[in-house]
């Protein structure tokens, strides 16, 4: 599903328009972003829960090369799926 499939299907579900529901998507999208540059976790019941990790420092190989690299730590978002979403899949 893409977010034009996704913008459709909020759309007719809430009997909005395509325009209306694209910035409801947004809307979600957007809080959602800003809660975990944040560092907030963002939880929806019944669906999972959006939080920030901290991956830590690596020693990679680079696929070209072959020449060992340094990756350095950074943060990532990282999603749980709920115990809803789980046993619905």
């Amino acid at each position: 599903m893409t977010k034009k499939d996704l913008v459709a299907h909020v759309a007719s579900e809430a009997g909005l328009t395509k325009k209306q529901a694209g910035m409801a998507v947004d809307s979600v999208f957007g809080g959602i972003k800003k809660a975990l540059k944040k560092g907030s976790k963002v939880g929806l019941v019944g669906f999972g829960t959006f939080s920030v990790k901290q991956r830590k420092a690596r020693v990679g190989v680079h696929p070209r090369t072959q020449k060992r690299m340094q990756y350095p730590a950074k943060k990532v978002p990282y999603f749980k799926p709920g115990k809803a979403l789980k046993d619905g899949v």
